[in-house]
């Protein structure tokens, strides 16, 4: 029987169970919870990294979606709230549109 020991979506479970196959699950603490979804985070943007078409760049978005949308729970918030934190900071500092990549800035102590 294949390990995994990973946090995943909620209906995984009976997707199994309909596929009669046995497995285990067990419910996280609060800490572990945290942990796990941290790690899925990395793991979702390591597929958006890899990902070879449009389409699947898509699909690996909105699986970190889902994973940051787990997480403003987490620290009691919504999505929406933190999209409003996004562009309250993009007001101020600007985007990314623009493709700027910062390449040195003077040292006053030169």
């Amino acid at each position: 029987m294949p390990t995994y020991n990973k946090l995943v979506r909620d209906r995984i479970p009976k997707i199994i169970e309909a596929s009669e196959k046995a497995y285990t699950t067990r419910i996280l603490s609060e800490e572990e919870y945290i942990d796990a979804l941290q790690t899925k985070c990395l793991e979702e943007f390591e597929e958006y990294r890899k990902a070879e078409s449009n389409q699947e760049a898509m699909e690996e978005l909105a699986d970190l979606l889902e994973v940051m949308n787990a997480l403003c729970k987490v620290h009691g918030a919504s999505l929406k709230e933190v999209d409003d934190l996004r562009k309250a900071k993009a007001a101020r500092r600007g985007g990314f549109e623009e493709r700027i990549f910062l390449m040195e800035v003077e040292d006053d102590e030169s």
